[in-house]
């Protein structure tokens, strides 16, 4: 049993890269038809530069994690694949949206996001903006559509908890809290590292904890399944914004695709500045091995999903 186990295990490992791959390339296609030229009914016309300036936010960019991790947990519990997709895509709307808004002047100012420029270099302030709005608000939009689920009851889950993980008690107040530990508003502030893991599990976590249940949540998961992928995603997002830390502090920005060292110069409060770096390499392991035990009660059907767990910890971009 144990080299069956461990036979599968490296199967996994062996698959991942290219189920990833798979499934940016599929997001890719579905976003590119997302914004198309032409209007939708109920849409009066699609401006020209506003829908390019979407697409240059958008597309060619990203390794679709979210994505990703939302199709293969919907795979764990048996849901259809289109309609992960779907719904994939409309994540990926929000997590771009966030990308714009969260490079303009007035946030963390960056000229460069995944090689180029970010959209208000590349475009101007204001069309910024409205890219982040129309990205935010087509993502539930498509959230909506029957291509998601055909049960309306599962679609409103969806609607409700993407809202919730994006917007005030998820991500855009996790940006909030992250503007306040720059010290913004109170020079004198300093967060504990409790309030750091609150404020990363807001900013960068809710996402991924969101992708991980709603894939649960299209395959009809009962509430112990639910719950079990729930611990998954927050070990996994508070991994990710650990490895993500670290490579600021490590990498420079022709790896990264943008500014490195930005954090530190910012003042910004993350886990690395909190713990070290080797202590917040500790922490990613403790991590991985939380988000390994909450996929226990899957098996074999989860391997792809611990071959995640190990790539964010892991991840060089």
């Amino acid at each position: 049993m144990q080299r069956l186990n461990n036979a599968t295990m490296n199967k996994g490992i062996t698959d991942f890269p290219a189920r990833l791959a798979s499934v940016a390339a599929e997001t890719e296609m579905l976003l590119t038809r997302l914004l198309g030229d032409s209007p939708l009914d109920g849409e009066i016309s699609r401006p020209p530069r506003l829908v390019a300036a979407m697409r240059h936010a958008t597309l060619d960019g990203g390794k679709r994690l979210r994505p990703f991790l939302l199709v293969e947990t919907a795979a764990v519990f048996g849901a259809a694949r289109t309609g992960a997709l779907t719904a994939g895509a409309a994540l990926e709307l929000v997590h771009c949206y966030s990308l714009v808004h969260d490079d303009l002047p007035a946030m963390d100012d960056d000229d460069l996001r995944r090689g180029r420029p970010t959209v208000h270099k590349a475009f101007d302030d204001a069309t910024a903006i409205l890219v982040g709005d129309a990205l935010l608000t087509l993502a539930f939009d498509v959230m909506a559509r029957t291509e998601v689920h055909g049960d309306p009851a599962v679609r409103v889950a969806l609607v409700a908890e993407l809202a919730r993980a994006s917007g005030l008690g998820g991500m855009a107040g996790g940006q909030m809290l992250d503007l306040a530990a720059e010290g913004r508003f109170d020079p004198k502030r300093r967060l504990t590292e409790s309030e750091i893991a609150t404020l990363q599990a807001m900013k960068t976590g809710a996402l991924i904890r969101f992708a991980c249940r709603a894939g649960a949540i299209l395959g009809q998961a009962d509430a112990g399944a639910l719950a079990s992928m729930d611990r998954y995603g927050t070990a996994i997002g508070q991994a990710f914004q650990i490895a993500d830390d670290l490579l600021d502090v490590e990498s420079d920005a022709k790896t990264l695709g943008k500014a490195a060292g930005k954090d530190a110069a910012a003042g910004k409060a993350t886990l690395v500045a909190a713990l070290g770096t080797d202590g917040a390499r500790a922490r990613l392991k403790e991590l991985v091995a939380q988000a390994d035990a909450a996929l226990a009660p899957f098996g074999a059907r989860a391997e792809t999903l611990r071959a995640a767990a190990r790539f964010v910890a892991e991840r060089k971009t």
